[in-house]
């Protein structure tokens, strides 16, 4: 995917940290065109603190007067709304919207994101512009989302959709150490009880569930060869201690 495709719009902004904040947000994720919609206050020394080594970013920034001028190249508009319109409309949730937008810049169009003003998002007229809306579903408690925070959850979406089947689907995928076998681990349970009771902390004639529960617990953690071998150091030592001592 050509992530020149893909250009983030803010529209009205007022804060100008939030502009730097979303400029780090953008390139975090692989993304780079930012078009500002008639900010407040831009350039300003806000946005270059909170876009720390995204100052490249907010130097290409294109600044407009108009949504319409914003939008004018796009061929798929999403518009992000935190509320509930009178007329329904396309809507997704992020994780989708992200799907959606990436398969769209994959076929060579250009797309448009639009972040409305701080207090109150984007215009019905804004929206209905768009092709696409998109819904964050924050919680009912405190559903106000920070403008950087609302792009950084839509361009994660974006990034982890184009990473796609790259990213290992699961956690130990590329370990960098062979897991141990049952037949070790058969053996580490041994000598794990064998020193355990040892030091008298576990008393043979009073077990109790403590092995089934240290198994369950090593089992759910899989240990690899080296963490195990470890482990098994760690016990031949406290026995040897235990020797020298009598």
């Amino acid at each position: 995917m050509d992530p020149n495709n893909i250009q983030v719009v803010l529209v009205h902004t007022t804060h100008a940290g939030n502009i730097g904040g979303v400029a780090r947000a953008m390139k975090n994720m692989g993304l780079t065109r930012l078009t500002l919609v008639k900010p407040r206050t831009f350039p300003a020394p806000e946005a270059e603190w909170r876009a720390a080594s995204a100052i490249d970013v907010l130097q290409n920034a294109r600044v407009v007067e108009t949504v319409e001028e914003a939008i004018a190249d796009a061929q798929f508009v999403v518009g992000t709304s935190a509320r509930e319109r009178r007329i329904p409309w396309p809507v997704q949730d992020a994780r989708h919207c992200g799907e959606r937008i990436v398969n769209q810049a994959r076929a060579g169009e250009s797309v448009a994101i639009l972040f409305g003003r701080e207090d109150r998002g984007l215009l019905n007229e804004e929206l209905q512009l768009c092709n696409l809306h998109c819904h964050i579903p924050t919680h009912d408690a405190y559903p106000s989302l920070n403008l950087a925070m609302a792009v950084q959850i839509l361009t994660y979406e974006i990034r982890m959709t184009e990473l796609g089947d790259s990213i290992p689907a699961e956690q130990d995928a590329n370990w960098d150490t062979p897991f141990a076998t049952t037949a070790d681990m058969t053996r580490f349970y041994t000598h794990l009880e064998e020193t355990l009771i040892d030091i008298e902390f576990l008393d043979p004639q009073a077990p109790r569930q403590l092995m089934r529960r240290l198994r369950r617990l090593f089992n759910r953690v899989r240990l690899d060869e080296m963490e195990l071998n470890i482990l098994r150091g760690m016990l031949s030592e406290t026995q040897k201690r235990l020797k020298e001592r009598g």
